[in-house]
């Protein structure tokens, strides 16, 4: 059996016999706890009530969070002409069309996000299996198919978050950085749960969150009280 470190150690004792946490709380503990040599993500997850396989249960949106990500979010656009210059005016960090598609096509994806006009679909549609798989094709219902694609840019880079429930129906997500205020962290955490909550799908049947966790990205996880999550 491997030996713990001591800095994992005092972390496992540090989260023992805590569960069902408040949000105040459960934020508190996995910050103080996030102490690797590097500012962790301060990650949640939830397990949804949902069978994604079945259309009418997909679980899928985009959330503005109001302190950011603390991420720095590269946004690739697929757009010509006067649009694909309001897309690097905006602050795109790559910008084009079909050379665009060959540049995915040859294995190279250096973006965290895809935005697309109208007009593009039919060649960002040849990268459904690359693009899809990674979570980053362009999907009208979560704005990143638009013609107004300055304010597209603008958001990926300001904090907007998109969620998608995984096949086992889970959903997650980054909600900030460790080296946040603890109350800039809570409305971030709250903010992503409403709007899970608000995306509910018309077929899904019985207790829709489950169960909500939060953990950092070297940390142990603590289970949120999911009443208190969802209260205002």
């Amino acid at each position: 059996m491997a030996k713990l470190g001591k800095r994992t150690r005092a972390a496992r004792e540090a989260f023992a016999g805590k569960e069902n946490l408040s949000v105040e709380d459960a934020v508190a503990l996995v910050k103080a706890n996030a102490n690797a040599k590097f500012d962790e993500t301060i990650e949640i997850s939830m397990n949804l009530g949902v069978d994604p396989r079945h259309a009418d249960q997909m679980v899928r949106g985009v959330v503005g969070l109001p302190n950011g990500t603390g991420k720095d979010v590269r946004v690739a656009v697929f757009a010509r002409g006067p649009k694909a210059e309001e897309a690097q005016a905006a602050g795109a960090d790559i910008v084009g069309a079909e050379d665009l598609m060959e540049t995915i096509q040859g294995g190279t994806i250096e973006f965290d996000r895809c935005i697309a006009t109208p007009d593009m679909m039919p060649i960002v549609g040849r990268l459904g299996k690359v693009l899809g798989p990674r979570n980053l094709m362009p999907n009208p219902k979560v704005g990143t198919v638009t013609m107004d694609v300055a304010d597209a840019v603008k958001n990926a880079k300001g904090g907007e978050v998109q969620f998608k429930a995984e096949k086992a129906g889970v959903v997650h997500a980054g909600v900030g950085k460790a080296s946040f205020d603890e109350g800039k962290l809570v409305e971030n955490v709250r903010a992503f749960v409403a709007a899970v909550s608000k995306a509910k799908p018309t077929g899904a049947k019985g207790t829709y969150m489950k169960k909500i966790s939060l953990t950092s990205t070297m940390g142990p996880g603590v289970s949120i009280d999911v009443a208190n999550a969802a209260s205002e």
